[in-house]
């Protein structure tokens, strides 16, 4: 498994694989993406830990269209691509920031 950060508000565009861009059609799915229930606080941004399967090489991530709207009219697009990193990475990375939490889902939650 691979691993990237995420903040708060923005969302994954498109995905690349070791052949390209990844196409749905060939590998009959959509690539496994998941937000883990682990985020950290860094410089004032919710970062969100995201989960990817192998075949993943490398993600596009940008803001949601609300967000987008909101920045500075000058502002015509922003796509970031995101280097992926491993799970020792990530537990440096979380190690570091001093500032890590384990959100506990919705649906669990009694009462």
């Amino acid at each position: 498994m691979k691993y990237f950060f995420l903040a708060e508000g923005w969302v994954v565009g498109r995905v690349w694989e070791l052949g390209g861009l990844w196409d749905e059609t060939a590998w009959r799915r959509a690539p496994v993406i998941k937000r883990l229930n682990i985020c950290l606080w860094e410089e004032n941004e919710l970062l969100w830990l995201y989960r990817v399967e192998d075949a993943v090489t490398m993600v596009e991530v940008k803001p949601l269209q609300s967000i987008a709207l909101t920045t500075s009219p000058l502002n015509i697009g922003q796509v970031v691509l995101k280097r992926l990193i491993h799970a020792d990475q990530v537990m440096e990375i979380l190690d570091r920031s001093g500032n890590c939490n384990v959100a506990i889902p919705h649906h669990q939650i009694e009462g």
